[in-house]
This record gives structure tokens, C-alpha cells and sequence, in this order.
């Protein structure tokens, strides 16, 4: 045989393997898509893995070598905030997802966080490993080294596409783009000096670099403190300046706002140990060196270092016309106005740590999404199922998302948007190939126990408080459970989930704080009375009921700091330290209390006997005997009872049909309240 037969038919293989793969792909040179996810950081490797398992034609479009290329310059410091419990008590995964903030979702139960750092607080390079092994045993498609820097959309006769050009002028076409680039432009803001700022993006992270020097830090967000403590020990003095005041997350109840791990100086500045913290608004403020001529000691004290530089006001600068300048007078110093000026003092450093903004750069006018009207425009404006406004087609994943919820909740980091990146998935299963929002067919009887459930472990209406919420479509005798739907755009329900309401109403789960300010550390911070549940200020269940879908316009028109307009009926399930819900008197009857009124009819649970003399006595027994006992569910009262009608196979066994045994991990608040569970109600999901 020749020689040169076995090199052929390899090299005709291998082409005929890169033809098949090229070929689904390439025309004209252009690759097409039906999806194209930009960002392989956490939220866009969290839809590959939606799209993946719908086994959809997508694509993971990174301008890096790897994914989460972000961590590995940010956070500067290399520590981050989000926390990574590992021991939470529990086996029930659910649960033990409401207290690991870095984790993301997928089918395989060990694929987590933990895999990689046990630490509470992990290292900043554990990151990208973790998103790596997610990578490589999900088997994404993704596409490093492609730095997109144009992006357009284009009208056809088959609809309208974006088109994405990367830096060797490749383009990609796609029906459908998923941005998921995360903010990682700095956030400037400009001013007389500005050119004298160092940012957080450049800035020297070793402290050594600080010793004895007088650091001016704009910013009071985590960057910035995260900058401040990790040199306190060596500057001479830290301040810190911004347009608002501190604001502390155990405070706000936003993740976003200062973090106890980064508040060190808040101590150093209460104890008056030289560091400290002042408001102004940075448009006004000027960054200059004092000129030659017009230098003087400062109280005779201590002789001022050369270059060191002077916060002043734009209003004290002469010569308006020539204020952009990097030296001012003695008389332009504000200590010449105010001598107890409490930023009087010369600075050797000024460091600029206000955060990150989306890159608008690479959209052109026919595919950018507009300015959000919060968070002073940093985040492009998209609709509550998070296409972007303007531009159909295209959604926004992850940090950059966070307008919908900016300051609220949790959809700017990891532990919230990984539950909105499975919200936009099922908006786009929807929309494209016509498949309905999962639901859950359960009968009314089974609701209380199926919502106490929801309540007691689910992660994400926990995490996306007051943005996702259950929906509860009430039928008569049965009803559908769809879980996680955006609330904001309940007035859409139908066309988004393809399900319909029905006269019977709905009821809407969502999680909330209370709005009322309080001293979170008072004595009186907690409610526990359940007929008060409504004062409620810690994150508890609230049930709206409608009798039919709310209107734009009553969204538009709901009260200020509700999440929803006014229902027909609301109820409040009192606070829980232990944030379970499964009290007997506390939980659990009020809430049957509230679901009765909803559906009009009696949903309290009998024992068999029980069910045995309402069915000799009334012409209809309760819906749970109905559904219960009479078909050969009911439950007995005592043991004895109980062996003797399993004995004559009148209760069904764990072989049949449509039944499961209790989950051992499920509460036993319905022992404790004397009640049982309908069969068929599967709780170990």
C-alpha cells in the first residue's frame, strides 16, 4: 500500500471534520449564530450553560485568553466580598445556594464554588479557576482571543440581526445577542485637576508605597475602602470624599453599599485616630499644586513637601477663564477662607475609586441600548425581562443589567443575576421556540405545603427580593406553580410565560424587607407577633392576590416603595429569626387563613376517621377529604390505625403512581400542627 495513503486519508479526515464544523457557521466569510453571548465572565458562561442544556446554536464570544478575565486584576486588593459558606447546616442544595454568593447553576450537584476555596471571604484568583472548571466540564462553546469592537443591527426580510466585528474585521451574525460584558470602564468624573488623579485601576497595591504619605481618596464604595484599609497602617493620614455619606449594606439591605469587611476606617475616623470622611460634590472640587510664590507654612507647623497637592473649590478659584490649571494661589486655597477648612491640609496622593461603567463605545446608533435613567448612566436602560430598550433582540446579562433593580437588590452580582440570566432563558424559550415558562400542576390542597416549602429554601426570590416572585395561577381545584418571574413585568405575564389567568385570580410570593427605618440594632428591630406580621422589618414572605392581572398603568401607579400595586387581599408572613416559616400558630395557620379567603374553599388537612364522618354527614366533604381520602389518601390518626389500613391496602405505597415519600429533610411542622400532607406532592425537587 503506498506510504502516503494513511497521510491522506488523515488530512482528508481532519478536513472534512473542520468542514462540517466551519461550514454550519461560515458564508461569505461571516459566522452565523443563533446566539451570540459577549462575555465569558460569570453571567454569560451561566446562559451558555442554559443554552447549552437546550441544546441551542450559541456561541461565547471573550476578548482574553480565558473566562472571568475581570478577577484577575479586580478586586485590586484580591480579596473578595462575596460570601462562600460552606457549612450551613443543611443538605438541602436550594438552601445551602442562599448563602453561597459565588456558585453557579447547573445539574451537576458538586460543580460549586467550594470546589476551589473553602475560604469565607476567597481569594479574588479563585475566581477564574472556578469559571474555567465550569467551562471545561460543561463542555461550553467558547471563543477566546475575539475582541468585538463594533456592534450593529441590520433589518432584513427574515427580521432583524446584529452584526459584530472583531479586531481582524471577522464579523458575526447572530438572531439573538446576550451581552454579558460586565462594567469594567472606570467611572470618571471631570473637574479642575482631574489630570492629577490616580486611579483605582492603576494604583500601586503595595502599602510600602504609602508609608508616611497623606492620601485624599474620592469614593465611599467598597473599591474605596477596600483602597483605604489596606494602607492605613502605612499613610499618615487616609480621607475619603464623595457627594453622599457612608452608606452601610447591614443598613440598606444592599449588598452594594459598604460591606463590614472593608469598614475599618469608619473606626480609625469615630476614635479620631487622623483618618476621616467628608461630603462635596466632586464637580466642584479642584485638584491643584500651590504655585511657588504664593506658598506659606501651615500654622507653622510643618513644612509642606514640593508637588504635594491642595483640595479646593471651584468657587474660590479666580479667573474663572483660566481655572483649568494645576496650580493655585494661597488666596485659592480654601484655609485662606475657612481656616478650620477640614481638608485644609496638603495631600501627597489623591486617588479616584468611584466605581466602573459600561462600555456604550463599541455599540453603533443602529444596536445601542440607551443610558439607564439610575445609577447617573453608567448602565444601559433595558425592559423588566431585560432586553435592552430599543433594541429588540438584544438582552443584558450580569452586572450590567443592574438598572432594573439598581440599589435594591441583588441583580448586580453574582448570587442575584445568576437566577435573572435563567429569567431571560425562559423568556427566550418562549419567544423563539415556543416553549411554555416551567410550572408546576399542583391540586389547591397541596399549595400551602408547596409554597411553606418555596419559602423555607428557595435561593432565588431569597436572593432577588422584590424583583423575582412566584405566581400561583389559581384554576378551581388544582393550580399552577410558576416559580421566579419577574415581577415588574406581571402586566406582560401571559405573553412572557405562555400561561393564561384565569377568573379564578393569582397570587404572587414575593420576599421583602419592611420600609420602615429603624435602628437595625435596637432591641426593638424585631416583629414576632404574627397578627402584626405587616411591621414585619427583616426579609419576609409577602402574598399578593389579585383577580386578575395588573395593568401598566396600576404598575406605574403603585405605591411608593411597593413592589406591586395595591391587590385584593395581601398577607404578611411574620418575620422568622431563622428565616424557616414553619411555625404551626405563627406560619403556617395564618397563611391557610389568607389562602382560604383566595380560593373559597376549606383547605384545612382531616385525619381518615375525620374524613370518614364529613363524608357520612355532608353532601361535600372538605376538598382535602375529596382529594385525599376518598381516593384512598386519607391519613390515620394513630399507628394502630394506620398499620391496619395499610394492612388492607387501603393506602397507597410508594410504588404508586403520582406519590413519594417525605422528604427527611422537609420541616415537621406538619406533625407538630396535627396535620398531614396530601399524597402526590413530591417534595425533594
Amino acid at each position: 500500500m503506498d506510504s502516503s495513503l494513511p497521510c491522506f486519508l488523515l488530512f482528508f479526515l481532519i478536513g472534512c471534520v473542520t468542514c462540517s464544523v466551519d461550514n454550519h457557521h461560515h458564508h461569505n466569510g461571516t459566522r452565523h449564530f443563533d446566539y451570540c453571548v459577549l462575555g465569558a465572565g460569570p453571567a454569560g458562561l451561566q446562559m451558555g450553560y442554559f443554552l447549552s442544556k437546550a441544546k441551542r446554536d450559541y456561541i461565547i464570544l471573550e476578548r482574553n485568553s480565558g473566562p472571568g478575565s475581570f478577577f484577575h486584576k479586580y478586586p485590586r486588593h484580591r480579596k473578595l466580598i462575596s460570601i462562600n459558606k460552606i457549612h450551613t447546616g443543611r443538605q438541602n442544595r436550594e438552601f445551602n445556594l442562599r448563602h453561597d454568593w459565588n456558585s453557579l447553576l447547573s445539574d451537576k450537584p458538586d460543580l460549586l464554588f467550594r470546589r476551589v476555596s473553602s475560604e469565607f471571604y476567597p481569594p479574588a484568583d479563585a475566581f477564574p479557576l472556578y469559571l474555567s472548571t465550569f467551562v471545561k466540564e460543561l463542555g461550553l462553546r467558547v471563543r477566546y482571543g475575539v475582541d468585538i469592537g463594533r456592534i450593529r443591527a441590520v433589518q432584513s426580510a427574515t427580521g432583524r440581526s446584529y452584526i459584530l466585528t472583531d479586531q481582524q474585521a471577522s464579523d458575526y451574525t447572530c438572531s439573538v445577542l446576550l451581552v454579558a460584558t460586565g462594567l469594567w470602564v472606570p467611572q470618571k468624573v471631570e473637574f479642575v485637576g482631574s489630570e492629577l488623579v490616580e486611579g483605582y485601576e492603576s494604583i500601586s497595591t503595595n502599602p510600602e508605597d504609602y508609608k508616611d504619605q497623606a492620601v485624599l481618596i474620592l469614593g465611599k464604595g467598597n473599591s474605596a475602602f477596600e483602597t483605604a484599609q489596606s494602607i492605613l497602617g502605612r499613610a499618615s493620614r487616609v480621607h475619603m470624599l464623595s457627594s453622599s455619606p457612608v452608606r452601610l449594606a447591614w443598613q440598606t439591605h444592599y449588598v452594594g453599599d459598604l460591606r463590614a469587611v472593608n469598614n475599618e476606617l469608619l473606626d480609625t475616623y469615630q476614635l479620631k485616630s487622623l483618618d476621616g470622611l467628608v461630603e462635596a460634590r466632586l464637580e466642584k472640587i479642584v485638584i491643584a499644586r500651590q504655585k511657588e510664590q504664593g506658598r506659606r507654612r501651615s500654622g507653622g507647623k510643618k513644612k509642606e513637601k514640593k508637588g504635594q497637592l491642595y483640595l479646593t473649590l471651584s468657587k474660590y478659584v479666580q479667573n474663572q477663564e483660566k481655572k483649568n490649571r494645576s496650580a493655585v494661589t494661597g488666596e485659592e486655597l480654601p484655609g485662606y477662607h475657612i481656616d478650620n477648612f477640614p481638608t485644609r491640609n496638603p495631600y501627597d496622593r489623591v486617588i479616584r475609586c468611584l466605581g466602573f461603567r459600561f462600555n456604550f463605545s463599541i455599540f453603533d446608533n443602529s444596536a445601542c441600548p440607551p443610558n439607564s435613567e439610575n445609577a447617573k448612566g453608567r448602565l444601559p436602560g433595558v425592559t423588566a425581562w431585560y432586553e435592552g430598550k430599543n433594541t429588540p433582540g438584544l438582552f443584558v446579562l450580569g452586572t450590567a443589567a443592574h438598572s432594573r433593580d439598581y440599589r435594591s437588590s441583588a441583580g448586580g452580582f453574582v448570587h442575584g443575576f445568576r437566577y435573572i440570566v435563567r429569567v431571560v432563558h425562559h423568556v427566550l424559550e418562549r419567544r423563539y421556540h415556543g416553549n411554555m415558562w416551567p410550572s408546576t400542576r399542583l391540586l389547591t390542597t397541596q399549595l400551602q405545603s408547596w409554597i411553606l416549602k418555596r419559602v423555607g429554601e428557595a435561593s432565588g426570590p431569597y436572593q432577588m427580593f422584590e424583583v423575582l416572585g412566584d405566581v400561583v395561577l389559581l384554576r378551581g381545584s388544582h393550580c399552577e406553580y410558576v416559580e421566579e418571574f419577574p415581577i415588574q413585568a406581571l402586566p406582560q405575564f401571559s405573553f412572557l410565560s405562555g400561561h393564561e389567568v384565569s377568573n379564578h385570580g393569582l397570587i404572587v410570593i414575593v420576599m421583602q424587607y419592611g420600609k420602615k427605618k429603624i435602628d437595625y440594632l435596637g432591641r426593638n428591630r424585631a416583629e414576632t407577633d404574627w397578627a402584626k406580621a405587616w411591621k414585619s422589618n427583616f426579609l419576609h414572605p409577602v402574598l399578593y392576590y389579585y383577580d386578575k392581572l395588573p395593568t401598566e398603568e396600576e404598575m406605574k401607579l403603585r405605591p411608593h416603595g411597593w413592589p406591586l400595586p395595591r391587590p385584593k387581599a395581601i398577607h404578611h408572613i411574620v418575620e422568622d429569626f431563622l428565616t424557616e416559616w414553619e411555625g404551626p400558630i405563627s406560619h403556617i395557620q395564618p397563611l391557610r387563613r389568607f389562602l382560604e379567603h383566595c380560593v373559597q374553599t376549606d383547605l384545612r388537612t382531616f385525619y381518615a376517621e375525620s374524613c370518614f364522618r364529613s363524608s357520612l354527614t355532608h353532601r361535600k366533604p372538605p376538598l382535602f377529604c375529596q382529594q385525599g381520602y376518598l381516593k384512598q389518601q386519607g391519613v390515620p390518626h394513630n399507628s394502630q390505625l394506620w398499620q391496619h389500613v395499610h394492612d388492607a391496602g387501603l393506602m397507597p405505597t410508594e410504588q404508586d403512581g403520582g406519590t413519594s415519600g417525605a422528604d427527611p429533610a422537609f420541616p415537621n411542622y406538619l406533625a407538630q400542627a396535627g396535620a398531614s400532607m396530601s399524597s402526590g406532592l413530591k417534595l425533594d425537587l
